[in-house]
């Protein structure tokens, strides 16, 4: 009778546990997605220059009005959701790409100064503005299904006006 209970409760621990690892893991993991985002700008911004992540984020505004005006989008793939999501990423990367060709020409400033927290913070700014873009632009959600946690953060309408407009307000606020 008690090897029955406790294999029983063994089994209940076992279950519970691997419930437990299974949450941990999955935010963990939505939230290694924005530390790896922001890893890749502050290295970006480091190794390349502070003026070149000065243009990236302009480009993201540039090629988002362009994006959005973009006359051939019923030309995109609509059908599996993974071709769709990398056909419309893939468009806002290449126009995103130009305008960062034209605009590393034009902010390379000997005078700008951004100090290493406000390099986190632009670096933390722009991943959020690309994981807003990814809710509401991109048909991620068809793809990927992040945890509450980052759903709170990023999926709310409302929110998405905020992120988007957070880079430009950190530049302001943070370059000098």
């Amino acid at each position: 009778m008690t090897a029955t209970s406790t294999t029983g409760a063994i089994a209940q621990v076992n279950t519970l546990a691997t419930h437990y690892a299974f949450t941990i893991w999955n935010s963990a993991s939505d939230f290694l997605i924005v530390i790896i985002l922001v890893s890749i700008f502050f290295l970006f911004a480091w190794y390349i220059g502070r003026g070149q992540l000065v243009a990236v984020l302009l480009a993201f505004y540039c090629a988002y009005a362009l994006y959005m005006m973009f006359p051939y989008m019923s030309f995109l793939p609509t059908g599996p959701a993974m071709t769709a999501l990398l056909a419309q990423a893939g468009l806002y990367a290449g126009l995103t790409l130009a305008f960062y060709i034209i605009l590393r020409r034009v902010v390379v400033s000997d005078f700008l100064y951004i100090g290493i927290f406000g390099l986190i913070a632009l670096s933390f700014l722009g991943a959020a503005f690309v994981l807003a873009l990814a809710y509401h632009v991109f048909p991620v959600a068809l793809v990927y299904n992040f945890t509450p946690a980052v759903d709170a953060l990023f999926a709310p309408k409302a929110y998405f006006w905020w992120w988007f407009v957070a880079p430009a307000i950190g530049l302001f606020f943070l370059a000098r």
